[in-house]
């Protein structure tokens, strides 16, 4: 069996969290994957703190195991957000788009693991110095808002530059990528996109079938003179960003292109004009299952790298 230093942090029995995906990660898919072992996580985006408070406790109807809460620190619902984890004592926040620090306090009071997502090794140190549990290093092969660095060359950096656990993530999919991560100084993984096509996430079946007819070069940047690069699967919606953006657009008439954008797509459907967020690893995801059964194939497939790799010792 496969355990590190994160399964003991956060209580979990694999080191496998499972990325916190707006209008994606709802109670149904974060029970499903913290009761296989992993760690699910509610994507809160934009929401508002009763859908948050209101999924909290669908997630604790179906599970005793630990989960987690993702916690977009540039929605105008932040504050009240972190009010609501607080409140209800979740054991794990992630957080992206802004520094959790005036939080943490209060946040270790309830006895919360506090890991934020991070694109760079200075905001890894900066995030050690305010006293977070762990960092999660994304590189920029994740799908959603990304950073410079892709994840093989950060990962390293980041572990030596810090002395809390590291996660990695973009960029992985099965028990390859999580040794991969684990050669790297990790101690465990994110995975998003893989998690989409799990059975048991609620997105709209147009955009599962998007993902499992992807190829390994359909997952494109759009946004990057916005100064907010997005990863997404192209499409009609995408073509409209790159003719814009040979224009010259402003970028705030580019980010209004995108209002919207993600719900169309995950919730009604739209793939053509909707927001499809995913990562470079489209390409791999060849089918539904269950999220257990992701789960044990990602652990399944590390143990066998691992053996494979021990025989080259010979």
């Amino acid at each position: 069996m496969i355990r590190t230093k994160l399964c003991d942090l956060l209580g979990i029995e694999y080191p496998i969290l499972q990325g916190g995906m707006a209008w994606v990660s709802t109670a149904e898919l974060v029970a499903a994957v913290s009761e296989a072992g992993g760690l699910g996580i509610i994507g809160t985006g934009h929401s508002p703190p009763e859908w948050v408070e209101e999924q909290i406790h669908k997630v604790r109807e179906k599970t005793v195991k630990p989960f987690g809460v993702n916690v977009m620190l540039m929605s105008a619902h932040a504050e009240q957000v972190m009010e609501v984890v607080i409140k209800e004592r979740v054991p794990v926040v992630t957080t992206g788009a802004g520094n959790p620090g005036k939080y943490i306090p209060k946040l270790k009071e309830v006895g919360t693991k506090v890991i934020p997502v991070i694109p760079s090794v200075a905001l890894a140190q900066r995030m050690e110095r305010s006293g977070v549990d762990a960092v999660i290093a994304e590189g920029g092969e994740s799908g959603g808002h990304i950073g410079e660095l892709s994840t093989m060359p950060m990962v390293p950096q980041v572990v030596d530059a810090v002395d809390i656990p590291v996660i990695a993530a973009g960029g992985i999919y099965d028990g390859r990528g999580l040794v991969a991560a684990l050669a790297l100084g990790a101690v465990g993984v994110q995975m998003g996109t893989r998690f989409m096509c799990a059975k048991e996430c609620t997105i709209h079946d147009n955009v599962k079938q998007m993902l499992i007819k992807a190829k390994d070069r359909d997952a494109v940047v759009t946004g990057r003179s916005t100064g907010h690069p997005v990863r997404v699967l192209k499409n009609k919606l995408t073509k409209r960003f790159e003719e814009l953006e040979s224009l010259g657009t402003p970028p705030e008439e580019l980010k209004k292109l995108g209002v919207g954008k993600l719900k169309a797509a995950m919730v009604d459907g739209d793939i053509e004009y909707g927001s499809v967020m995913a990562g470079q690893v489209c390409g791999m995801v060849k089918k539904i299952q269950p999220a257990k059964e992701i789960i044990e194939d990602v652990v399944k497939g590390a143990e066998e790298v691992i053996e494979r790799l021990l025989r080259l010792q010979g």
